[in-house]
C-alpha cells in the first residue's frame, strides 16, 4: 500500500477516533509538507473534515456569519457548560475573572498585542460600538467610514450624529482597486482638520477584499486621526499582528473564523489611549487606563470564555499558515474557473494578496436574492445575498471542511445559470 492510499484510508477511519487523538495524529503525519502545497491536498483536508458533524441536506457556503465548531471544540464547550452549572455561584464568585483573563491573555498572544490592551467582548458590534460611542465627541467633529462597512457600526455613527452633531464622511471602496495607493488616497481625501476617527474594514465582509490597514493608519496618523479597524473576518482567517498594523482600535468576533461558540469577541485599544474612552456600561473603581474598565457587561455566559482556549488550541494545531493557505486556495479554485465567464460578475479582487477565503459573485440580470434562492432550491447550495454598497451578488464563504467536489458543484451551478441569463 503506497503512502497516499494509507493516508486516505486513515482519513476515512478518523471519525472512529476521539477528536483530540485524531487531529494530533493526522496533522503529525503531514508535518513535512509546506502549507501552500498542503492547501490542495484533498486527502489531508478529508481528515480535517472528519472532525466536523455536517448536515447532508445542503452544501454550506455561508460560514462567514458563523463558523460552527469542530466536534473537538464543541465537546469541550459542553463540558464547560456542565462544570459551570455544577459549581454555580461558587464558580462565578471565585475564578470566573481569573479564567476570563487567562483566555484574554491567550487571545492577546494570538493577536500580537499586550494583554493589557485586549478584552473579551460579546462580538465585533459591541467592541466597535464601545469605541464609537466612547469618544469625547463635540459638535462639528467628523468621522470617516465606507458604505461597505458593517451596518451596525454605521448605525452607531448615525446615533452619535444625532446626539452630538458629528459629521460623517462616507466613501465607497472599489471592488477592484488598481493599487493600495488608490484606497489610501480615497480615505485621505475624506479627512479634514475636524476629523477625529476613521473606521476601516481589515477584510470587507461582503466581498472579502483585504485593505492595506497599516498604510491607511500611517496616513491617518500624519493627519492626527485615530483609526478603528473592523477585523470581524480577518481575525484567525489571515495571519497578522495587531501591533504591526499600527491601528488605535481593533474589534473582531470569535464565532467566525476562530470557531468559538456564539457570544465572544475582542476589543483592542492602544495602551496610551485607553483612558480617553468612555465605557459602554458604567464602571467605577478601576484606574482610568485599565482596559477592564471597558469590560463591564454584567453576568454573561462564562463557559464561552473557557471554550475560547479550546478554540485557540484547535486553531494552532491546524496551524495559521495551513489554514490561511487552504482558505485562499478554496476561494481562488472556484473564482478562477468562473471569473472570465460571460454573465458572471466576481466582486472580489483577482490579486490573491487582496483576498483570502471570502468572495462574492453575481449573475448578470439576476437579483442577488433570486440567485441565493435558486442556488439553494435547485442546487442545495446555501449562500447569502448581498445587494447594496456597490456589491450585487452572493457572498461565498467556504471553511476548512469544504471539499473540491462541493465547489465543483457550485461552479457547475454558476455556469448553468450564467448560460441561462439574458443579462
Amino acid at each position: 500500500m503506497d503512502k497516499r492510499t494509507f493516508l486516505k484510508n486513515t482519513a476515512i477511519g478518523l471519525a472512529g477516533l476521539l477528536p483530540l487523538d485524531a487531529l494530533g495524529h493526522w496533522i503529525s503525519a503531514h508535518d513535512t509538507i509546506q502549507p501552500d502545497e498542503l492547501a490542495s491536498d484533498e486527502t489531508f483536508w478529508e481528515g480535517i473534515r472528519a472532525g466536523y458533524k455536517l448536515k447532508s441536506d445542503y452544501i454550506n457556503l455561508e460560514n462567514g456569519y458563523y463558523c460552527f465548531l469542530p466536534q473537538e471544540t464543541l465537546e469541550n464547550f459542553i463540558g464547560h457548560v456542565r462544570e459551570v452549572n455544577y459549581q454555580g455561584s461558587y464558580y462565578m464568585r471565585t475564578v470566573q475573572w481569573e479564567n476570563k483573563k487567562l483566555a484574554a491573555s491567550k487571545l492577546a498572544a494570538l493577536a500580537g498585542c499586550s494583554s493589557e490592551e485586549l478584552i473579551i467582548t460579546r462580538n465585533t458590534t459591541e467592541s466597535l460600538d464601545t469605541v464609537i460611542a466612547g469618544q469625547n465627541w463635540k459638535s462639528g467633529d467628523e468621522a470617516v467610514l465606507a458604505e461597505q462597512d458593517y451596518g451596525a457600526m454605521q448605525d452607531m455613527f448615525k446615533q452619535v450624529t444625532k446626539r452630538h452633531r458629528v459629521i460623517t464622511k462616507v466613501i465607497s471602496v472599489p471592488n477592484h482597486p488598481a493599487s493600495d495607493e488608490e484606497i489610501v488616497t480615497l480615505y485621505a481625501n475624506a479627512i479634514t482638520p475636524n476629523t477625529k476617527l476613521l473606521m476601516v474594514c481589515h477584510m470587507i465582509n461582503i466581498t472579502g477584499q483585504i485593505l492595506p490597514i497599516r498604510k491607511i493608519c500611517e496616513m491617518a496618523h500624519t493627519k492626527g486621526v485615530k483609526v478603528m479597524v473592523d477585523g470581524a473576518h480577518a481575525f484567525a482567517h489571515i495571519q497578522f499582528s495587531i501591533s504591526d498594523l499600527n491601528c488605535d482600535y481593533y474589534g473582531a468576533s470569535l464565532h467566525k473564523w476562530l470557531s468559538v461558540p456564539l457570544g465572544a469577541g475582542i476589543l483592542y485599544v492602544k495602551k496610551e489611549i485607553i483612558a480617553e474612552l468612555w465605557p459602554l456600561f458604567g464602571e467605577e473603581g478601576k484606574k482610568q487606563d485599565d482596559i477592564y474598565r471597558l469590560n463591564h457587561t454584567g453576568t454573561h455566559p462564562v463557559h464561552t470564555d473557557l471554550a475560547i482556549i479550546n478554540a485557540i488550541d484547535y486553531h494552532q494545531k491546524i496551524g495559521a499558515a495551513r489554514k490561511e493557505s487552504r482558505l485562499r486556495f478554496l476561494q481562488t479554485y472556484w473564482t478562477s474557473r468562473v471569473r472570465t465567464l460571460k454573465n458572471v460578475i466576481v466582486n472580489t479582487p483577482f490579486d490573491p494578496s487582496r483576498s483570502c477565503g471570502i468572495a462574492n459573485v453575481g449573475i448578470a440580470g439576476m437579483k442577488p436574492s433570486v440567485l441565493a434562492e435558486v442556488l439553494f432550491k435547485r442546487y442545495k447550495i446555501y449562500t447569502v445575498a448581498i445587494d447594496g454598497a456597490n456589491v450585487h451578488g452572493c457572498r461565498i464563504t467556504p471553511n476548512l471542511y469544504t471539499t473540491i467536489t462541493e465547489l465543483d458543484l457550485f461552479i457547475a451551478a454558476l455556469k448553468e445559470l450564467a448560460a441561462e441569463s439574458k443579462g
